[in-house]
């Protein structure tokens, strides 16, 4: 009997106080009135698009079918999107472009935040100047760049003609193999200062003291770069790359207004396929399903971005 009432008072133990955390609830009710709105504002705005979305990649909207009269059909939009060609063509495009664009965003960025690391004169000037594609509209610079691109009236093409470099224009963005690459050189030129701005606060953190020292050690420019510089630079880095790579996943504007994902599919990436399938081909269901999937690749991109800023507050933190 002392055993079962032993094993008894160690179980009650183990399990929660639920009136001591009612308790802390109520003795707290004042504050969580307080953020109240702004939970129902997140559910209302972001918990139930999330929702419907997932509910809906499971039905069938057939175009001219009212959605309200969707049909089941379980996970066959992730089978037909799986097992469809577009599929792959859209990911490839859509990986080129994700890595292509945040890769030469960073170093042209990182460069360009080195080169005017250094005090010269006219430096405010030209940080001023390149500062400029980032802070424009990502509409107006889309609209400016189709019309440089263009085969006909476009300053490049006439430029290249003029200097006897070729008899006609070349085609840019109407061309199946040309078009990616001239949409992701006008996504480095709109981002790159991003990372020149974020690499420039990270070299502000680099101690002027560290860079004396090796410099007095003997350590050349290369050296003092690699081994003093570029570790304090890591962490600013992680989350510089990420966040281009967030953003160009996620990109719309570009791609959509300067070729609509044409020709044949040749710059279609995943947000404007799912915008297309959706909004021009009202299959509701499988863009549901695409938005699913991309969900989770951002969400899993969104984690290592948190597990990149935790480690820079533990850092701070143990210094």
């Amino acid at each position: 009997m002392t055993i079962l009432t032993g094993k008894a008072e160690a179980r009650r133990r183990l399990q929660p106080d639920r009136s001591g955390v009612l308790r802390k609830i109520w003795q707290h009710r004042a504050d969580y009135a307080y953020v109240l709105p702004a939970i129902a504002v997140m559910l209302i705005v972001i918990a139930y698009p999330i929702y419907y979305t997932i509910e809906l990649s499971f039905f069938n909207t057939p175009p001219g079918l009212q959605l309200r009269d969707k049909i089941f059909v379980g996970f066959d939009n992730y089978i037909a999107i799986l097992t469809s060609p577009v599929f792959w063509t859209v990911t490839s495009n859509t990986l080129i472009w994700t890595l292509g664009s945040t890769f030469m965003s960073f170093v042209l960025g990182f460069a360009c935040a080195l080169a005017l690391h250094r005090d010269f004169f006219g430096r405010g000037i030209l940080r001023a100047v390149l500062i400029i594609p980032w802070v424009i509209s990502a509409v107006a610079a889309s609209y400016i760049w189709k019309w440089i691109y263009h085969s006909d009236f476009g300053i490049i093409g006439a430029v290249l003609v003029g200097l006897g470099f070729t008899e006609r224009p070349p085609n840019f963005i109407d061309s199946v193999s040309t078009v990616l690459p001239s949409l992701i050189v006008v996504n480095i030129w709109r981002e790159f200062p991003f990372a020149m701005i974020m690499m420039t606060a990270g070299l502000q953190t680099v101690p002027d003291q560290l860079l004396r020292a090796a410099k007095v050690d003997g350590a050349n420019a290369w050296q003092r770069f690699w081994h003093v510089t570029f570790p304090h630079l890591r962490n600013v880095s992680t989350v510089t790359i990420l966040l281009l790579a967030v953003a160009n996943f996620n990109s719309f504007i570009i791609p959509w207004i300067m070729t609509g994902g044409g020709p044949s599919n040749a710059s279609h990436i995943w947000i404007t396929h799912i915008y297309e399938l959706a909004f021009g081909r009202q299959r509701w269901g499988v863009a549901a399903a695409y938005s699913v999937l991309l969900f989770l690749i951002l969400m899993s991109l969104g984690y290592f971005y948190v597990r990149a800023l935790s480690g820079n507050e533990q850092k701070d933190g143990s210094e």
